[in-house]
């Protein structure tokens, strides 16, 4: 059962590393709203700035829809995507309409008095708008200005649109991804819109920690081919190594062996045993020592060498008892091994043994709302965690905040220039 915590917006953790700093989030879907989330949970006040009537994409990306009658149903009701509350945690949002003057002048002046800004339009729009690194610069020079794009502003097809299968397609990762026999495949996540939402939020750590000394910004680009090429490490190494493209291995490993998949009697798991002290383990506990003994699989390159014949002989062992047979004689015995598990089992499995894995937060429409946290902890500094928030739900503070009046404020929402979700 996940920790219950409170709405942070009001009841901030002492002191987070960015308390005191502030994001403008023009971002939307997955790699923007990744990096930013990241930054809201290190104590950034991230302001999402969304289209007044239907917001972030993502809030129509479903089902599944969480407090829907049916999840799974396709009239999300009164509900909200389990896509948009993956990555808007810890977020205010202000829904304004950018083609309102007025709209569009609260968003400039929002952008100009915010440490960080980052933003995922096409190329020329950002800047017809008035919010393009040139704009925000000259009145703000320490903000950290981050574009995120799908190829990239320094490359001619900067205005493709890069959808997360467009760039694993382009990138290579599809190509090294599935059954060596079968077509290449998509990986289940959209991992270069994370790569991206990542290396994002790195590349503005580090002009943070130089605009804070320097008093001097950045402008940053992350674009999905770059962080994917990057991401593919040993795998693009190799092929400008070789001179030749990485073998599709499915479950296995190009350059370790063993390092996969293996059926036992009744569930799949998963061995490591990538070093050659960690194979002698594996033999031994799966008491097999003539595997162990044997000269062809005295060292990686050798057990690489053979791959199929030695996969051979230890399927057919693991496939003579069940898996947690095996689970428990592996972990005793130092060898890394795992369950092949379900994304639910998973996040059970992770709570129950203490990782700390869910929180609940308060959602205002939604009620109790179970989260996963961050990646990372911090012992000494507890993370804020606040629910996503609702289409508009800061809209009248934040341009309060911004300086426009009362007044002002009523005749933008009543003209439609801006949304105030309900909170009655």
């Amino acid at each position: 059962m996940s920790a219950p915590v409170s709405d942070t917006h009001d009841q901030p953790a002492a002191h987070p590393p960015l308390a005191g700093v502030r994001v403008a989030d023009l971002s939307r879907v997955l790699a923007g709203p990744y990096a930013t989330m990241l930054l809201a949970d290190m104590g950034a006040e991230v302001v999402k700035v969304e289209q007044p009537v239907r917001g972030d994409d993502t809030r129509a990306w479903g089902p599944p829809w969480a407090g829907a009658a049916d999840s799974r149903s396709g009239s999300h009701g009164a509900g909200e995507s389990a896509y948009f509350l993956s990555v808007n945690r810890n977020k205010r949002s202000l829904a304004v309409d950018l083609k309102d003057p007025e709209g569009l002048a609260a968003v400039q002046d929002l952008c100009a008095s915010s440490d960080v800004v980052i933003q995922n339009f096409r190329p020329g729009v950002i800047d017809r708008l008035g919010l393009g690194y040139a704009d925000v610069s000259a009145r703000n020079p320490a903000v950290v200005y981050c574009s995120v794009s799908g190829f990239g502003p320094e490359h001619e097809p900067a205005a493709r649109p890069g959808f997360d299968i467009v760039v694993q397609a382009e990138s290579g990762l599809m190509a090294v991804t599935g059954p060596a026999e079968g077509p290449a495949s998509k990986v289940g996540v959209a991992l270069t819109d994370v790569l991206t939402g990542l290396n994002a939020a790195v590349g503005v750590l580090g002009a943070l920690m130089r605009a804070r000394t320097t008093g001097r910004g950045e402008n940053i680009s992350a674009s999905l081919i770059n962080s994917t090429l990057s991401g593919l490490v040993n795998l693009t190494q190799q092929a400008l190594v070789t001179g030749s493209e990485p073998a599709r291995v499915g479950n296995a490993h190009t350059t370790i062996v063993p390092y996969q998949v293996f059926p036992t009697a009744d569930a799949d798991i998963v061995v490591a045993a990538g070093n050659d002290a960690l194979y002698q383990r594996l033999c031994a506990a799966l008491d097999r020592p003539d595997l162990g003994g044997d000269p062809r699989y005295a060292t990686n390159p050798g057990r690489v060498e053979h791959r199929v014949e030695l996969v051979a002989e230890l399927s057919r062992t693991l496939r003579s008892r069940p898996a947690d047979h095996w689970m428990d004689v592996l972990v005793a015995a130092g060898v890394p091994a795992g369950r092949v598990r379900g994304v639910l089992d998973a996040l059970r499995n992770a709570d129950a043994h203490g990782d700390d894995v869910l929180r609940t937060v308060e959602h205002p429409a939604l009620g109790p709302l179970e989260l996963v946290r961050a990646g990372f902890r911090m012992e000494g500094t507890p993370t804020p965690l606040a629910a996503p928030p609702l289409l508009g739900q800061h809209s009248r503070d934040l341009l309060d905040e911004l300086g426009l009046d009362g007044a002002r404020i009523d005749a933008m929402i009543k003209r439609g220039a801006v949304h105030q979700a309900d909170l009655t």
